[in-house]
Parts: structure tokens; sequence; C-alpha cells
């Protein structure tokens, strides 16, 4: 029996990771996704064509660069969907309008005008009961010493250059954003509760957590 029957998770389901930077989501999804033998839908940046543009011009092109991840992340759930589910997702189409969009309005790098229409555009295409929203929102949630701790050690380049601040802001924006998200049903993981790097074996009470979500929340 593999573990995916063993914990009673349906082979369709569909399973979202979401949690700030530094957090370990892509580590969570492919463990997962080896564990359930799902596959995996994540995040594509090589060939965003806004990004480089966006970085060096927040005000010119904040708004597009939202409108192209919502257009992507949009098509790929649909797509997900359509091969009938069994998928781990890195990060959620949610996480965009509510944190990002939301903070680039908020500091003046998207024009009030900018962020209705996506915000209605948002609206209109994912807050509908017509949008295939995941079964289950994994949320990774640790302290801002523990992200901060694990984006040293991660040791991205353009991690390391940026200052604590902004961090500090964005564990403040996710937490804000989770405690009001309902869209799906979440699991709320603390990252120092499983060691998924070198223990495989602590996954297993994760998949017992994700049975009882989503077998309560779907029957």
């Amino acid at each position: 029996m593999n573990l995916r029957e063993k914990y009673n998770i349906p082979h369709d389901s569909v399973i979202t990771i979401a949690g700030t930077v530094g957090v370990g989501k892509s580590t969570m999804t492919h463990a997962l996704a080896k564990a359930l033998d799902f596959r995996t839908s994540l995040e594509k940046v090589d060939t965003n064509p806004y990004l480089d543009k966006f970085y060096k011009d927040f005000e010119r092109w904040s708004f597009h660069l939202q409108i192209y991840f919502l257009a992507e992340r949009f098509k790929e759930q649909k797509r997900i969907f359509e091969y009938g589910g069994g998928f781990i997702q890195d990060r959620s189409i949610y996480e965009d309008t509510g944190i990002f969009a939301k903070m680039h309005y908020e500091k003046g790098t998207m024009t009030p005008t900018d962020y209705d229409t996506y915000s209605n555009l948002f609206d209109a295409m994912v807050m509908t009961p017509y949008f295939p929203h995941p079964h289950l929102l994994i949320y990774l949630e640790g302290t801002l010493d523990d992200v901060v701790e694990r984006i040293k050690v991660r040791g991205r380049p353009m991690e390391q250059a940026t200052p604590v601040t902004y961090w500090e802001e964005m564990h403040g924006r996710y937490e804000n954003w989770i405690n009001s998200f309902n869209a799906c049903p979440i699991l709320r993981l603390n990252i120092n509760d499983y060691d998924l790097m070198n223990d495989e074996t602590s996954v297993e009470p994760i998949l017992e957590k994700i049975s009882l979500f989503i077998n309560h929340s779907r029957f």
C-alpha cells in the first residue's frame, strides 16, 4: 500500500502550498508530490517578460506584472483541473492580490485606478464558484527570526542583499492575509514541526493532517 492509499487521500486532490519567502514551499511541494505520487505545479519565473523591467521601475510595470501573473496562474489552475487533479502547487493564485498587488497600491507603486481594475478582474475570474479552487491550502508559518535564518542559510545573493525590514513587512502581510483567507480549507503547519530535508519520514504526520482536512471538507 502506498502512502496516498494509507492515508486515504483522494487521487484527484489539488493541494496548494503558501507562505512567505524562505519557509520551504518548494521543499514541501516536492516532498508531498513524491509521497503521494502527484505532479507538481511550479512557478515559472524564467519566461516572465515583465520581471526584469518591474525590478527596474516598480511604478511603470507593477500593474503589467500582476496581470501577467493572474493570467498565467489562472491558465495553470484550469490545466490542473482539466488534467484531473493529483497536483501539488508551489504558491497560490490568491497571494498575488492579497499581498503583492495590495502592497504596491498601498505604497503608491500601483495607481488606485490600476489596483481597482486588477482587483475587479481578479474577483470576476477567481473569486467565483466557477473557478476550481484547491481542495486544501497548506500555509507554512514560522516566526520572523526563523524565516530570516532560513533565508540566510539558503544564501541566494538577491535575498542576502535585501534588508531585513522587507522580510519583516512580508511576514506581517502574509499573516494578515492568511487570517482573513476563506477561499478554501487551510491547514497551518509550523516549519519547526518537521524536517523534510533531513528526515523523509516527517512527511507522514503531515499526510495524516492533510487526510483529515481534505476528507472532512470534501464529503
